[in-house]
């Protein structure tokens, strides 16, 4: 084998770096070739070219000499002229000896001023020094961008120029004579402003960024005006050398009067030549500056429409978030807009609007209002692009806010945009925090890096769930989200409002008004946090239980501690139990109408004893009230002394009936420290309650045995696993079809399954990933087994085989294709007998060309719902929250139109949530998701929003926190009285935090409703009585005749319609007895048994449908209707609030899965356990 190291011995190192200079010489006899590589032709043509013209630094040092050479020449020209005078020189005199011999024309023209001027020697030695470098730096230039055309060279204009001005000064080297001779050197400004602008070019190049062309257009701009402006002005005082002779100064003020179309008159040309340049210049001017001015128009709106930059400077300086969208709405912009500025600390930062689209006709006129037009910044661009990404200055941005386009047909094409936004931000700046939407959830495993991620179809099943089973829980998370402030009714606007259809007396006042302030006032309730140890609120209760915390707390400053987290753990805890020891690290998460910091505390001592007289019981209506005075910003709190007061204080004890007979209960002290005997810990797959420790005969026989675990299979990557409800095996795909039997079952309808509990019915296009989250809230583990309702999905399309692999193992799910517009499948899928009817905004309806259109469908559709089924709850979710004044829509309800002028006033006034005071948002029964995206805004102040949000809505679940659920308040539990004593019993008895209550009252109906109702009331009884004193023989032969077309049922009861017409002709036959009055009453009862026949025929409608499909008509309540009741929220109402009969408390109960307190088996039961068996003293209140 042949030695390659021997044959090809190595370069010395002497020798290397030499040989790349000089060539390989020390190795004649070596056949190494050495070869260099160009990036150019090495010519010395292209070496000149690269350095002149290719290359950006030196090419912009060239141009920068050229530029500044050409400013001397004029400046030196200048002076020649501040210099020069017209009856000195040589020339100039042998001139005018010559002319004067000869014989004078008057009106001639004395061409020798014109022609020859005076040119020291020094001035003309430096003009000539600069036209011969300007003459061959020309000609090189030329030489260099030669490309086989000389005329296309010569005939330049700048190469024209620089020949006319440069060339004679050379020829006066060799002709002396000639040295005095006029050349136009102020034409160079010309040349001047063609450097410049090759200058502002390459400086471009040289620093690797675009300057904008607003910029460049307007430098161009200026600089051809100033060069028409000076080559007016040197020509006229050269031309009237020969006429007026004018200085430098006196030109100047004539070109500015000129121009200017001013034109006093007082300096004018006076000879032809001065004239002719005058009239030249006018006409250049009116042809080059109306181009000039269009450009710069033209691109002025094409900034406008694309926003410009934002300064580096102020970037740099100020602090500013960029808001990421493909299309820009009015009300995603006003919904960010108001509460990203609704917190204080925000007030000075500037939002950069980064949109691909342009700037519609409304956003642009609001931003065109003050108040944001110094705040907001709109810039025209891609995310995608980097160009952009710095000219909204990303890379200095406190954070970046990315938003699908919900209003998408696609939408998954949206979600694969927003995916792409957020890589090319986080590839951009990766220290910039991102705030990312996405709308499906199998999409929000691409953006995981993402600092905060609202999923919306995560969060709005998982809200429409728990809908279901916590009444207005979409209300209530809505108002916890929203920066509202705590917006109240007053009484004399909406008594205004209602006009003089009310005539109430004052306790009617200040019934139907107290609604209104109570849950105006409640609403303005968020979630804040503190640390413990920082805190006036929560830093004595260190060392002391959660539970003793929250109670107490509550019960002295009226704030509900809900949460704490850990100095070295991330989780946040919901209701972590009475076992939790509260720590000074501890960062304490409560609900308060403002945060701690924004508090003044006083303690009242002064007039204590007049207080406590005050507050001794002396019957329902008094009773001690927290003073919480709530403003804009600030909260003053009286603090009322927690010590132990004596048996003589104020008590609750109510007198007991018929004497000594027996004690009222009476509730335990919440305990400092937890008793560990009386918490027993629970194993995982255990079932505690008490519904579940025995299963009955007709489970077992039913195979209603039910495991408790994670789901098996998750239909999409990223979702959180929760303990659950679940069968032992997978049921098959056939047995989950609702309205076709199978060889398992022969069931065709919900009535068939002869299910306990009422039905959940969710209608819905797809069965998409999320609607899985409406499906396990209500699975969960901590559910009740007996209190589990059937779900069934009322699809429009069939669903997907793994969306049914991950539904097969949930208890008592069901799926029917059908839509709510046929009413034969919602009578096939159980709707007269399901307890909610939720219905899912259609992705294919979301999009409209009117935008807030795309709810037409599904509100017309619910209507329909309400007027067929109105005893049912149904739970709709719109795409624009301004369209939920249409649900349950009644043209002549006084009292909505009352609330519409007030919602109307609350928009006047800015509110965040005009809407709030509308009963079907009120009451929770409509949901938009759009509500929850300032959940993502206030993420940038409340980091926590979000994780405590799921942790509500159970779409999280961390080991030891609680969640929610809800509690109906019966006749039983009434002797509890106020929210303060039903904190206290639900902390001592089973260690649950309320947060609220959910209340539904009756409506008062005004004057003329009321008379409506007795009429309507009195008309039906008339009508009765008068159809039983009919001949017997008429019912009979009515019954013969309509046998065939009506059923047994209706053969028993004739028809209303009947009854109507025999009553109208009774009542006409009087009319000629009766006053104008009485003829008005029978009309008003015309119409109320009208509107009955309608409500009847309805009713008609929906049986015999019902008999057509062979389902019985027992189960169908037509005549119950809600109409007259009104539902609302009380967010951390106050301790005094009165407890009332079937109000529903929001509950955060402790994990069932880390301990179950020893209490009694029921909650119910231990709400009516007397205190007898606890010896401990009674906390009194």
């Amino acid at each position: 084998m042949v030695d390659l190291d021997s044959e090809v011995p190595p370069l010395p190192p002497r020798y290397r770096f030499r040989d790349l200079l000089l060539g390989d010489q020390g190795w004649q006899s070596d056949d190494r070739v050495q070869v260099e590589f160009y990036m150019n032709e090495n010519t010395f043509k292209e070496r000149l070219k690269l350095f002149f013209i290719k290359n950006q630094r030196s090419s912009l040092r060239i141009r920068l000499f050229n530029f500044s050479l050409k400013l001397l020449s004029c400046f030196l020209y200048i002076i020649r002229v501040l210099l020069d005078d017209p009856t000195q020189g040589l020339a100039c005199k042998e001139l005018n000896r010559r002319c004067s011999n000869q014989n004078y024309t008057p009106g001639a023209i004395d061409w020798s001023p014109i022609i020859w001027v005076n040119r020291s020697l020094p001035l003309w030695g430096l003009q000539v020094s600069v036209a011969l470098i300007s003459v061959f730096e020309t000609l090189l230039l030329s030489y260099l961008s030669y490309k086989g055309n000389i005329w296309e060279q010569i005939l330049r204009i700048p190469f024209l120029l620089e020949i006319i001005n440069a060339v004679p000064f050379i020829i006066t080297i060799f002709w002396p004579a000639l040295r005095n001779l006029f050349i136009p050197v102020f034409l160079n400004c010309w040349l001047a402003k063609h450097a410049l602008e090759n200058m502002i070019n390459d400086l471009h190049r040289a620093i690797q960024r675009t300057q904008s062309a607003m910029f460049n257009q307007v430098l161009i701009l200026i600089s051809t005006l100033l060069c028409l402006i000076f080559t007016c002005i040197c020509g006229i005082q050269h031309l009237e050398r020969a006429g007026n002779r004018l200085t430098l100064f006196d030109s100047l003020y004539f070109c500015i009067v000129t121009f200017s179309t001013v034109g006093f008159g007082d300096v004018t040309p006076k000879i032809w030549p001065s004239k002719l340049l005058v009239v030249i210049m006018i006409c250049v001017a009116l042809v080059v500056l109306p181009i000039q001015f269009e450009q710069l128009a033209y691109l002025w709106m094409e900034r406008q429409k694309s926003g410009g930059n934002y300064s580096r400077h102020r970037a740099q300086t100020e602090k500013h978030v960029v808001l990421c969208v493909s299309s820009l709405k009015i009300d995603l912009l006003m919904d960010f807009l108001n509460e990203f500025y609704a917190h204080p600390r925000l007030q000075d930062y500037y939002v950069v609007i980064l949109c691909p689209t342009e700037m519609d006709a409304q956003v642009r006129r609001v931003l065109q209002i003050p108040m944001w037009s110094q705040r907001v910044i709109y810039l025209q661009g891609s995310a995608l692009k980097d160009q952009d990404l710095l000219r909204a200055k990303m890379d200095d941005a406190e954070a970046c806010f990315i938003l699908s386009s919900r209003c998408e047909v696609d939408r998954t094409a949206a979600d694969h945009q927003t995916i792409l936004r957020a890589w090319a931000v986080k590839d951009f700046a990766p220290n910039c925090p991102l705030y990312v939407q996405i709308l499906k959830p199998e999409n929000k495993f691409h953006i995981k890096f993402a600092d905060h991620v609202v999923c919306e179809e995560e969060f709005k099943y998982a809200m429409l769930a728990l809908n279901c089973i916590c009444p207005a829980t979409s209300t209530l998370i809505t108002l916890l989200v929203h920066t509202s402030r705590g917006q109240t009714a007053p009484w004399e606007a909406f008594r205004q409002l209602t006009g003089t259809k009310q005539t109430l007396n004052r306790e009617s006042q200040q019934s139907s008004e107290q609604w209104q302030k109570m849950y105006g006032r409640c609403s303005g309730n968020e979630v804040h946090h503190i640390n413990l140890e920082e805190s006036t609120f929560f830093a004595e209760y260190e060392g002391k239980s959660f539970t003793y915390a929250s109670f107490h707390a509550h019960k002295k400053f009226g704030v509900c501690l809900i949460g704490v987290r850990k100095e070295d753990n991330k989780n946040i805890l919901l209701n972590p139990g009475p076992r939790y020891i509260m720590s000074s690290t501890d960062i304490c998460f409560y609900i308060n109408i403002t945060k701690e910091e924004n508090s003044a505390f006083k303690k009242q001592e002064k007039h204590r004893k007049k207080l406590e007289s005050k507050l001794s019981y002396h019957g329902t209506s008094r009773l001690p009230v927290h003073s919480i005075i709530a403003s804009m910003g600030t909260v003053a709190i009286d603090l009322q002394d927690t010590g132990c007061r004596t048996s003589s204080g104020p008590t609750l004890a109510l007198p007991s009936e018929g004497g000594r007979e027996g004690r009222r209960p009476s509730i335990a002290p919440v305990l400092e420290v937890a008793d560990s005997s009386s918490l027993q810990t629970c194993d995982l797959l255990s079932d505690q309650s008490e519904d579940e420790t025995t299963p009955s005969d007709e489970e077992v026989s039913a195979g209603l045995e039910y495991a408790k675990g994670y789901p098996p299979y998750s239909p999409y990557i990223g979702s959180s696993p929760t303990f659950c409800h679940l069968l032992h095996e997978k049921v098959p795909f056939c047995c989950l079809r609702l309205d076709k039997g199978c060889q398992h079952n022969y069931y065709e309808d919900a009535k068939a399954y002869g299910f306990k509990n009422k039905l959940i019915i969710v209608a819905a296009e797809t069965a998409g990933n999320g609607l899985y989250n409406f499906i396990v809230p209500l699975r969960a583990y901590y559910r009740p087994k007996k209190e589990l309702n059937p779900i069934v999905l009322l699809l429009d399309n069939p669903p997907d085989m793994h969306f049914l692999d991950a539904i097969c193992w949930f208890p008592m799910v069901y799926y029917m294709v059908g839509s709510i517009d046929n009413l034969d499948d919602l009578l096939r899928c159980g709707v007269t007998f399901a307890a909610n009817m939720v219905v899912v905004d259609k992705e294919s309806t979301m999009s409209a060309e009117e935008d807030y259109m795309a709810d037409a469908k599904t509100i017309v559709n619910v209507q329909t719902l309400f007027r067929l089924f109105s005893s049912l709850s149904i739970i709709t979710e719109l795409t624009h929250p301004a369209n939920m004044r249409f649900m349950q829509f009644r043209a002549k309800d006084c009292y909505s139109l009352a609330l519409s002028k007030l919602e109307k006033k609350e928009r006047e006034k800015g509110s965040n949530l005009a809407f709030m005071f509308r009963l079907p948002f009120a009451a929770g029964r409509v949901f938009s998701i759009s509500m929850l995206d300032t959940l993502l805004y206030q993420s940038f102040v409340k980091g926590y929003m979000i994780s405590i949000t799921r942790l509500l809505l159970g779409l999280d679940t961390t080991p030891g926190s609680g969640f929610l659920c809800s509690m109906k308040i019966t006749e039983e539990d009434l002797w509890i009285r106020t929210y303060a004593r039903l904190y206290q019993k639900l902390c001592s008895s089973t260690g649950d935090i309320p947060i609220g209550v959910y209340r539904t009252e009756s409506q008062k109906l005004t004057t003329s409703e009321s008379r409506e109702m007795a009429s309507q009331s009195q008309i039906s009884i008339s009508v009765e009585e008068w159809e039983d004193t009919k001949d017997t023989k008429e019912q009979i032969s009515y019954r013969n005749n309509h046998r065939n077309s009506t059923s047994s049922d209706q053969s028993d009861h004739p028809l209303l319609r009947r009854k109507s017409m025999q009553w109208a002709r009774r009542l006409s036959r009087r009319v000629p007895r009766h006053s104008g009055k009485t003829a008005e009453k029978i009309n008003q009862q015309r119409m109320n048994l009208y509107r009955r026949s309608e409500r009847q025929e309805l009713a008609e409608l929906v049986k015999n449908r019902m008999k057509h499909l062979g389902l019985s008509p027992a189960g169908y309540d037509e005549m119950n209707d809600h109409e007259n009741t009104l539902s609302y929220i009380l967010i951390n109402p106050s301790p005094d609030t009165r407890l009332e009969l079937n109000d529903i408390v929001y509950l955060i109960r402790p994990d069932p899965l880390a301990y179950v307190p020893n209490t009694a088996p029921s909650r119910k039961d231990s709400f009516c356990n007397t205190v007898g068996q606890d010896t401990r003293e009674e906390t009194q209140l």
